[in-house]
Protein backbone atom coordinates (compact mmCIF):
# COMPACT_ATOMS: atom_id res chain seq x y z
CA UNK A 1 0.00 0.00 0.00
CA UNK A 2 1.62 2.95 -1.11
CA UNK A 3 2.02 5.65 2.03
CA UNK A 4 0.77 9.33 1.73
CA UNK A 5 2.98 12.30 3.23
CA UNK A 6 0.86 14.59 5.31
CA UNK A 7 0.41 17.94 2.91
CA UNK A 8 1.96 20.79 4.65
CA UNK A 9 -0.38 23.43 6.41
CA UNK A 10 -0.17 26.92 4.42
CA UNK A 11 1.59 29.09 5.54
CA UNK A 12 -0.08 32.58 6.96
CA UNK A 13 0.93 35.43 4.58
CA UNK A 14 1.48 37.85 7.05
CA UNK A 15 2.42 40.72 4.58
CA UNK A 16 -0.65 40.65 3.46
CA UNK A 17 -2.55 40.36 6.95
CA UNK A 18 -1.16 43.57 7.68
CA UNK A 19 -1.45 45.14 4.61
CA UNK A 20 -5.78 44.52 5.19
CA UNK A 21 -5.30 45.42 8.89
CA UNK A 22 -3.91 48.86 8.08
CA UNK A 23 -6.14 49.02 5.65
CA UNK A 24 -9.48 48.17 7.93
CA UNK A 25 -7.74 50.98 10.15
CA UNK A 26 -7.84 53.54 7.86
CA UNK A 27 -11.34 52.46 6.22
CA UNK A 28 -12.76 53.08 10.09
CA UNK A 29 -10.91 56.29 10.48
CA UNK A 30 -12.75 57.37 7.24
CA UNK A 31 -16.09 56.83 8.54
CA UNK A 32 -14.99 58.60 11.81
CA UNK A 33 -13.88 61.58 9.45
CA UNK A 34 -17.02 61.38 7.54
CA UNK A 35 -19.34 61.54 10.76
CA UNK A 36 -17.08 64.28 12.00
CA UNK A 37 -17.24 66.82 8.36
CA UNK A 38 -19.25 65.50 6.62
CA UNK A 39 -19.28 63.35 3.33
CA UNK A 40 -17.96 65.85 1.07
CA UNK A 41 -15.37 67.04 3.69
CA UNK A 42 -13.28 64.19 3.28
CA UNK A 43 -9.02 65.16 3.14
CA UNK A 44 -6.91 62.06 2.50
CA UNK A 45 -4.49 64.52 4.04
CA UNK A 46 -6.34 64.63 7.50
CA UNK A 47 -7.37 60.65 6.76
CA UNK A 48 -3.50 60.13 6.69
CA UNK A 49 -2.98 62.04 9.26
CA UNK A 50 -5.63 59.94 11.50
CA UNK A 51 -3.81 56.74 11.39
CA UNK A 52 -0.12 58.26 11.86
CA UNK A 53 0.42 58.08 8.06
CA UNK A 54 2.54 60.21 5.36
CA UNK A 55 0.14 61.14 2.79
CA UNK A 56 1.75 60.05 0.22
CA UNK A 57 2.20 56.24 2.03
CA UNK A 58 -1.96 56.45 1.95
CA UNK A 59 -1.61 55.77 -1.71
CA UNK A 60 -0.05 52.03 -0.99
CA UNK A 61 -3.96 50.90 0.32
CA UNK A 62 -6.09 53.01 -1.64
CA UNK A 63 -5.17 54.89 -5.68
CA UNK A 64 -7.55 58.18 -4.73
CA UNK A 65 -10.00 59.77 -2.56
CA UNK A 66 -13.06 58.15 -4.73
CA UNK A 67 -11.46 54.60 -3.97
CA UNK A 68 -11.33 55.26 -0.58
CA UNK A 69 -15.51 55.90 -0.73
CA UNK A 70 -15.48 53.28 -3.02
CA UNK A 71 -14.79 50.76 -0.05
CA UNK A 72 -16.87 52.62 2.46
CA UNK A 73 -19.78 52.29 -0.07
CA UNK A 74 -19.09 48.34 -0.17
CA UNK A 75 -18.77 48.82 3.28
CA UNK A 76 -22.10 50.09 4.29
CA UNK A 77 -24.24 47.47 2.11
CA UNK A 78 -22.69 44.78 4.01
CA UNK A 79 -23.37 46.03 7.18
CA UNK A 80 -27.19 46.66 5.57
CA UNK A 81 -27.37 43.21 4.23
CA UNK A 82 -26.08 41.34 7.53
CA UNK A 83 -29.35 43.39 9.08
CA UNK A 84 -31.17 40.55 6.78
CA UNK A 85 -29.72 37.73 8.04
CA UNK A 86 -31.22 37.98 11.93
CA UNK A 87 -34.66 39.00 11.15
CA UNK A 88 -37.63 36.71 10.10
CA UNK A 89 -39.91 37.91 7.88
CA UNK A 90 -43.48 36.78 8.70
CA UNK A 91 -45.84 35.03 6.34
CA UNK A 92 -48.50 38.31 6.90
CA UNK A 93 -47.71 40.87 4.36
CA UNK A 94 -48.76 43.78 6.87
CA UNK A 95 -46.24 42.57 9.45
CA UNK A 96 -43.62 42.06 6.45
CA UNK A 97 -43.40 45.62 5.50
CA UNK A 98 -43.67 46.73 8.71
CA UNK A 99 -40.65 44.89 9.60
CA UNK A 100 -38.50 45.86 6.32
CA UNK A 101 -39.78 49.42 7.08
CA UNK A 102 -38.12 49.57 10.69
CA UNK A 103 -35.02 47.31 9.31
CA UNK A 104 -34.60 50.20 6.65
CA UNK A 105 -35.47 53.28 9.21
CA UNK A 106 -33.57 52.49 11.68
CA UNK A 107 -30.14 51.60 9.15
CA UNK A 108 -30.72 55.24 8.10
CA UNK A 109 -31.19 57.06 11.22
CA UNK A 110 -27.87 55.41 13.02
CA UNK A 111 -25.89 57.25 10.08
CA UNK A 112 -26.27 60.52 8.36
CA UNK A 113 -22.76 60.19 6.66
CA UNK A 114 -24.01 56.44 5.47
CA UNK A 115 -27.04 57.42 4.36
CA UNK A 116 -25.88 59.93 2.29
CA UNK A 117 -22.92 57.63 0.62
CA UNK A 118 -25.25 54.93 0.07
CA UNK A 119 -28.14 56.60 -1.41
CA UNK A 120 -27.96 59.78 -2.26
CA UNK A 121 -25.44 60.80 -5.03
CA UNK A 122 -23.72 63.56 -2.66
CA UNK A 123 -19.88 63.44 -3.77
CA UNK A 124 -19.45 64.93 -7.20
CA UNK A 125 -18.65 62.41 -10.15
CA UNK A 126 -18.82 59.40 -7.79
CA UNK A 127 -19.63 56.24 -9.22
CA UNK A 128 -18.98 52.81 -7.17
CA UNK A 129 -17.05 50.10 -8.58
CA UNK A 130 -18.85 46.77 -10.00
CA UNK A 131 -17.41 45.07 -7.25
CA UNK A 132 -19.15 47.20 -4.92
CA UNK A 133 -22.07 48.43 -6.53
CA UNK A 134 -22.72 44.53 -6.77
CA UNK A 135 -23.34 44.26 -2.94
CA UNK A 136 -26.07 47.41 -3.12
CA UNK A 137 -27.59 44.93 -5.66
CA UNK A 138 -27.76 42.53 -3.73
CA UNK A 139 -29.27 44.72 -1.27
CA UNK A 140 -31.85 45.57 -3.56
CA UNK A 141 -32.73 42.18 -4.49
CA UNK A 142 -33.54 40.60 -0.97
CA UNK A 143 -35.99 44.08 0.12
CA UNK A 144 -37.80 43.52 -3.25
CA UNK A 145 -38.27 39.80 -3.09
CA UNK A 146 -39.73 40.44 0.32
CA UNK A 147 -42.03 42.77 -1.05
CA UNK A 148 -43.14 41.21 -4.22
CA UNK A 149 -44.07 38.03 -1.25
CA UNK A 150 -45.92 40.61 0.39
CA UNK A 151 -47.85 41.56 -2.39
CA UNK A 152 -46.52 44.95 -4.29
CA UNK A 153 -47.28 43.95 -8.01
CA UNK A 154 -46.04 47.07 -10.39
CA UNK A 155 -43.17 49.45 -10.27
CA UNK A 156 -45.18 52.18 -8.86
CA UNK A 157 -45.97 50.17 -6.00
CA UNK A 158 -42.28 49.69 -5.27
CA UNK A 159 -41.61 53.94 -6.06
CA UNK A 160 -44.25 54.75 -3.44
CA UNK A 161 -43.06 51.88 -0.99
CA UNK A 162 -39.37 53.92 -1.39
CA UNK A 163 -40.93 57.44 -1.45
CA UNK A 164 -42.87 56.45 2.43
CA UNK A 165 -39.35 54.50 3.60
CA UNK A 166 -36.90 57.09 2.12
CA UNK A 167 -39.23 60.19 3.60
CA UNK A 168 -39.28 59.01 7.14
CA UNK A 169 -35.50 57.80 7.23
CA UNK A 170 -34.45 61.63 6.00
CA UNK A 171 -36.93 63.01 8.35
CA UNK A 172 -36.11 61.33 11.08
CA UNK A 173 -32.54 62.40 10.30
CA UNK A 174 -33.10 66.21 9.40
CA UNK A 175 -35.80 66.29 12.37
CA UNK A 176 -34.82 64.35 15.69
CA UNK A 177 -31.01 62.90 15.18
CA UNK A 178 -30.67 60.22 17.75
CA UNK A 179 -34.22 60.28 18.26
CA UNK A 180 -37.07 58.31 17.84
CA UNK A 181 -40.09 60.52 16.55
CA UNK A 182 -40.57 59.42 12.85
CA UNK A 183 -39.37 55.78 13.89
CA UNK A 184 -42.66 55.85 16.02
CA UNK A 185 -44.53 55.99 12.62
CA UNK A 186 -43.69 53.68 10.58
CA UNK A 187 -46.52 50.72 11.52
CA UNK A 188 -49.02 54.02 11.23
CA UNK A 189 -47.78 54.50 7.63
CA UNK A 190 -46.73 51.39 6.76
CA UNK A 191 -50.92 50.31 7.79
CA UNK A 192 -51.85 53.35 5.53
CA UNK A 193 -49.67 51.98 2.73
CA UNK A 194 -50.66 48.73 2.77
CA UNK A 195 -54.46 49.81 3.04
CA UNK A 196 -53.86 51.63 -0.29
CA UNK A 197 -51.56 49.25 -1.98
CA UNK A 198 -53.07 45.96 -1.11
CA UNK A 199 -56.66 46.84 -1.05
CA UNK A 200 -57.26 45.67 2.26
CA UNK A 201 -56.95 46.19 6.28
CA UNK A 202 -55.74 43.71 8.57
CA UNK A 203 -58.04 40.73 9.42
CA UNK A 204 -60.31 41.88 12.31
CA UNK A 205 -61.35 39.33 14.66
CA UNK A 206 -64.40 37.20 14.44
CA UNK A 207 -66.08 38.13 17.58
CA UNK A 208 -68.42 35.25 17.32
CA UNK A 209 -65.57 32.66 17.53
Amino acid sequence: MASTTPAEPRRRDRRRARHEATKQEILDAAWQLLRADGLNGLSLRALAHAVDMEPQSLYTYFASKHAVYDHLFADGNRELLARFEPIEISDDPHEALRTIARLFVTFVAEDQARYELLFLRTIPDFEPSPESYAIAVEVFAKGHSVLTAAGLGDDADFDLWTALVAGLASQQLANDPGGDRYIRLIDDAVAMFAEHVLGKQAPKRDTNA
